[in-house]
């Protein structure tokens, strides 16, 4: 039977988790702070997340992203160990896999790092995030993962977005050979999926997300007015079309 694409969904509380659950994407990448690119959420979140992805007899569901600050993903040695520490809490949550990357001062992968990160993540799915678009080489930080347990990269080809990398993710998804997932994302729109599916990646990830002005007034003090939250429809139209792209 062809292959559907999975799709993941980058969500920053409970309700996006349920939405993903309900909408039939493949799995969750919790974070906060998207406007930053992504931070490590709250133990609450994990838990609730967890709690529901049970009740939908999910398994494998909840991925939480392990990033100490915003800014580059060169860290010294408090910002790596903190990592440690937030992936071995995730775990003892019960999440199910975890989200992190690091770079080195020359822009390369820094591979003692993440291999503190995957030791500390003890056996669940690790997937590299985005830092290898940041890399002075993102084909060579992506190639350098074989061997590593590592199941998927997260990527947009080095480029600022999906479509202006899908040549690059080609390259990427030819030269891993299926030694690694190679995940999709940066900018991917509904649009985009069967494009990034004929270009070769193993799934796509998006945050799907809509922008609200409930919750009362935020100053002084609060920041902006509103906040995002995951938009049920754009979830289930991404998932639509990856059952089209499906090969």
């Amino acid at each position: 039977m062809p292959r559907i694409l999975p799709v993941e969904i980058a969500v920053q509380d409970a309700a996006g988790v349920r939405i993903a659950l309900r909408e039939g994407a493949a799995r969750v990448e919790l974070c906060q702070a998207l406007g930053l690119g992504g931070l490590t959420p709250s133990p609450g979140f994990v838990e609730a997340a967890m709690e529901a992805a049970h009740a939908a007899s999910a398994p494998g569901f909840v991925h939480v992203l392990v990033r100490p600050r915003g800014g580059g993903f060169v860290y010294d040695a408090d910002e790596v160990d903190a990592t440690v520490r937030d992936i071995r809490f995730a775990r003892s949550l019960g999440a199910d896999g975890v989200v992190v990357g690091a770079l080195t001062d020359a822009g390369e992968l820094d591979l003692d790092a993440l291999q503190r990160f995957i030791d500390a993540a003890e056996g669940l799915d690790v997937t590299v995030h985005r830092a290898v678009d940041a890399a002075a080489d993102p084909l060579a930080a992506v190639m350098s993962l074989p061997g590593l347990r590592v199941r998927r990269v997260l990527t947009s080809g080095g480029a600022a977005d999906c479509r202006a990398g899908r040549e690059t993710l080609a390259r990427m998804a030819t030269e891993l050979g299926g030694a690694v997932e190679l995940m999709a994302g940066g900018g991917v729109g509904v649009d985009d999926i069967v494009a990034l599916a004929e270009a070769g990646v193993d799934a796509v990830h998006l945050s799907a997300r809509s922008r609200v002005q409930r919750g009362g007034p935020s100053g002084p003090g609060g920041g902006e007015v509103g906040f995002d939250t995951t938009d049920a429809a754009i979830v289930r139209a991404a998932v639509e079309a990856a059952a089209a792209a499906a090969r």
